[in-house]
């Protein structure tokens, strides 16, 4: 397990400064070039290479965010995004060498915040992070200057300040990108939002190549709350259904 505090160019006040990153991932040629990367961009990194090390390291260091492989060896990141999310919840950026839906959906469903398919570009891996962190900066900053009141849209309860969501008076477990998702389609219900003002909005992410992270948010987001009240308008994008006035 590896640790650095050395900041890119020695900067400590670069944008990354002082945050910390865990990255788990078995393959060394990947986990190296990874950690470089975010050296490099100012955070602090450590390390872990399979399940348990990476738990035991989450719970030691209390990571601002993780860059989780699914394939691990002792148990799989699943498992490990489940128990470190049942402890602290910490965002969480996961990596699959299989461009498989289903994987991509279970994952979001045991926590993790967005996924990247293997080959990706450490640019974009770089990028996804820092738009990760500025969610959590963005929730903390409402916890404290929240707006007021709840939205309600028929079943549909949305508690801003709490960042908290029921349907028929149950509450409904999102993670931090469900929530952020769910609110901008809230904003202005029944409008058509097309994938890419999805992907600036609640991603922060200028172009088109994250498209599918939509797709997938989405689908996880209807089935904790309703398949029926997202819309998809095919080849633009989704709307939030409300009750008629």
């Amino acid at each position: 397990m590896e640790q650095t505090q050395t900041s890119h160019n020695g900067v400590a006040a670069m944008p990354g400064a002082q945050r910390r990153i865990l990255v788990v991932e078995d393959e060394t040629t990947i986990v190296d070039a990874i950690a470089a990367r975010l050296r490099a961009e100012g955070f602090l990194v450590q390390t872990a290479g399979d399940g348990p090390a990476a738990v035991d390291a989450a719970e030691a260091w209390q990571p601002d965010l993780m860059v989780l492989d699914v394939m691990l060896p002792g148990f799989d990141g699943l498992e490990v995004c489940r128990r470190v999310q049942a402890r602290r919840p910490v965002p969480v950026l996961m990596l699959t060498a299989r461009d498989d839906e289903t994987d991509m959906l279970v994952g979001l469903g045991v926590g993790a915040d967005d996924y990247m398919t293997k080959p990706f570009s450490m640019r974009e891996l770089a990028a996804r992070v820092h738009v990760l962190l500025r969610r959590v900066e963005r929730a903390a900053l409402a916890a404290v200057t929240p707006r007021s009141g709840i939205l309600r849209l028929g079943e549909l309860e949305i508690d801003h300040a709490q960042r908290r969501v029921r349907v028929r008076g149950e509450d409904v477990h999102l993670t931090p990108t469900e929530f952020d998702l769910l609110v901008c389609l809230a904003n202005t219900p029944r409008a058509v939002l097309s994938r890419e003002q999805l992907l600036a909005e609640v991603w922060d992410w200028a172009d088109a190549s994250g498209t599918r992270t939509v797709d997938s948010h989405i689908k996880a987001l209807r089935r904790k709350i309703g398949a029926e009240r997202i819309r998809t308008v095919h080849g633009v994008g989704y709307a939030l259904e409300t009750p008629a006035p």
